[in-house]
């Protein structure tokens, strides 16, 4: 709670910076991901290919979680605890929501371009690998895509929840490696890691169109709304405030001895 009122009420300048930086990070694991399929020629079982590309993801996912740094999906879990609680306005959760939001697909869009020039210049990437990251997410109707959104979104909530509730550092990084490479192995939908993946197969020409990038982040945004909104903030929040009253209960060790 107190996390989540704290990025509400931070000036939106800095918000938008963290989440510029967040949308960065987060870009490396599309990179990883085109790095190990141009590296690996060809996976010759798709099990070993998806779970090393969920593997890949998860550090990218590691660099913001443990950096801090402002993720959407983060924000569609933990910022919805204050309004819920009567502590912050809808105004507020929305006004958030949007900055990290646009913030997070600015920095995408700037490391999609990076990966476009220096990717093929120093041969860590093939093209193709892209188009093949694209097609795992693109081809589907949008009750898929949504649907699909709404695991990746309940999915990222939970990391965010446990890393809060976590009382060491290594307990949060096994929690966000663990959680995390299941998104990326899936696939399922994450609007931000997803739009890294896709811009850049557009920008390296493997035929995904403005409308077909629409048409995922319109649905695989909803999704990760309700995911993260309802399946774990609302969820878990109803948890907690109606858990009644805390149990004091006497122990006598001496009955327990006899």
């Amino acid at each position: 709670m107190e996390s989540a009122l704290k990025e509400i009420n931070r000036p939106p300048k800095g918000v938008f910076l963290s989440g510029l930086s967040a949308g960065l990070n987060l870009s490396f694991g599309a990179l990883l991901m085109g790095m190990a399929l141009t590296f690996s020629g060809g996976f010759e079982s798709k099990l070993v290919q998806q779970v090393i590309l969920g593997g890949v993801s998860s550090i990218a996912f590691l660099f913001v979680v443990i950096g801090q740094t402002e993720l959407f999906t983060a924000h569609s879990t933990m910022a919805i605890l204050p309004v819920l609680d009567g502590r912050a306005t809808v105004r507020g959760l929305g006004r958030v929501w949007s900055v990290t939001y646009v913030s997070n697909l600015v920095g995408c869009a700037l490391f999609a371009g990076l990966i476009t020039i220096l990717g093929p210049a120093l041969g860590i990437i093939d093209a193709e690998a892209f188009g093949t990251l694209a097609s795992a997410l693109l081809p589907y109707s949008w009750w898929v895509i949504f649907l699909s959104g709404v695991i990746a979104g309940w999915l990222m909530g939970l990391v965010t929840w446990l890393s809060a509730a976590s009382r060491d550092t290594v307990s949060r990084i096994l929690f966000v490696l663990l959680v995390t490479a299941v998104i990326g192995s899936g696939p399922f939908h994450h609007s931000i890691l997803g739009t890294t993946e896709i811009l850049s197969a557009m920008f390296l020409g493997q035929g995904v169109s403005l409308g077909d990038f629409g048409h995922f982040l319109l649905w695989t945004t909803s999704g990760n709304i309700v995911g993260g909104g309802v399946f774990v903030g609302l969820l878990n929040y109803g948890h907690v405030a109606l858990a009644g009253e805390q149990q004091d209960v006497d122990f006598d060790a001496t009955k327990e001895n006899e």
